[in-house]
């Protein structure tokens, strides 16, 4: 029965955490009819996912304390305001008020996803732990997918009502199952004592975070920028956008079933960083593959194989993060979120300056992902000084 329990709680996170993304990009499939419903140009309809990265920097840290000194109530908290943000957007306040919306899910973001770690050292056993980080992990994927999918679905001016209300009736349900399970499942088992000072100061002393936190900037940076400019960069080679579209979408699907599948068994077995360096180098040759020969079948094909390959590296550093850091697995994942975001905002920064250019820009993604390998090799000794 215990062990039921404690699944139903990590099965009630991951709706969450699905939340989280499915209300981050309710906009983003439909950019040009919400720009026109709301009277704004496209470049502010953009705004309404951009935040979320720039949030997640400013916010990473004080969530992640926040989850290592009060975890269930913060975590609440985090599921609470992604339900009233998602709901605020139903008002009718025009721009302005989904602006607002979306900012209230962006700063409740970081205590949602640096709790993956979190959920699981908190209600399972560690030999499931690796289970239920590639759980959390694999939902946000999911929910990205779904934002997709609903987007393609409900496509039309008259539809985006209906487009937000099923973000909103999602993130309710989510919010209130997590909020029942927890209370039911109470502190858990392995519940932090650590004050958010000394997890900081822990958290930021330690070589071996500092070197998890660098391993993922470049790679996380890849899948941000090919995110946000695919598209962009598959057109010149003739790539129809509802093509590039589902090319997106397999990629993000890809994505969901490596970080469910391949981070327990590689965990299991203890091949953690040749299995991240291996899927770094096979990303690298996907981008490097579609930059030479750019078209719809090379980029299916590179776009697929980044998603299973690139994304589970994600859960297999945070679950390494909650095994080496033990009480203090907020503030750790909170540093890693934070990095990888920081390194999206500056690959896709870099990437966007190439649009016109999507040879270069494939190869410069090729390139920054091929760079976390000699990252992830400075892992083999966790005792080494920097």
């Amino acid at each position: 029965m215990v062990f039921v329990q404690r699944w139903r709680v990590i099965t009630a996170f991951a709706l969450v955490g699905a939340a989280t993304q499915l209300v981050w990009l309710t906009y983003a499939p439909v950019t040009t009819v919400a720009a026109e419903h709301f009277g704004v140009s496209e470049s502010a309809i953009g705004w309404l996912a951009n935040m979320f990265p720039l949030l997640y920097v400013l916010l990473a840290v004080p969530a992640g304390i926040a989850l290592d000194r009060w975890f269930r109530p913060s975590l609440i908290a985090g599921a609470v305001l992604t339900a009233i943000g998602a709901a605020l957007r139903l008002l009718d306040g025009g721009f302005a008020i989904v602006l607002i919306g979306q900012t209230v899910v962006a700063v409740a973001q970081p205590l949602v996803l640096n709790a993956i770690t979190g959920i699981a050292g908190h209600y399972l056993d560690e030999k499931d732990r690796p289970t239920g980080i590639a759980v959390g992990t694999a939902s946000t994927f999911a929910g990205m997918a779904a934002a997709f999918v609903l987007g393609a679905a409900l496509p039309t001016e008259s539809q985006l009502t209906t487009l937000t209300a099923v973000g909103a009736i999602f993130a309710a349900v989510a919010a209130v199952a997590l909020t029942v399970e927890l209370m039911r499942a109470g502190t858990g088992p392995s519940a932090s004592t650590s004050t958010s000072v000394a997890a900081l100061r822990a958290t930021l002393g330690d070589r071996y975070v500092r070197r998890l936190c660098v391993a993922v900037f470049f790679p996380f940076g890849t899948f941000v920028a090919l995110a946000t400019y695919g598209q962009a960069l598959l057109e010149p080679s003739g790539v129809s956008a509802d093509a590039a579209s589902i090319v997106l979408l397999v990629n993000v699907v890809a994505g969901v079933v490596g970080c469910a599948v391949l981070p327990v068994a590689v965990l299991r077995r203890g091949i953690e960083l040749p299995a991240v360096m291996v899927g770094l180098t096979a990303s690298a040759a996907a981008c490097l593959l579609v930059a030479l020969a750019p078209g719809l079948v090379t980029g299916a094909l590179a776009f697929v194989l980044i998603g299973l390959t690139l994304l589970p590296a994600l859960p297999i550093v945070l679950a390494m993060a909650e095994r080496h850091t033990g009480a203090a697995e907020g503030t750790a994942a909170g540093l890693i979120w934070m990095t990888g975001n920081l390194g999206g905002l500056v690959v896709a920064g870099l990437t966007g300056l190439l649009v016109d250019r999507p040879a270069l820009a494939f190869a410069l993604c090729a390139a920054t992902t091929i760079l976390g390998v000699p990252l992830a090799l400075r892992l083999r000794r966790p005792g080494a000084t920097i």
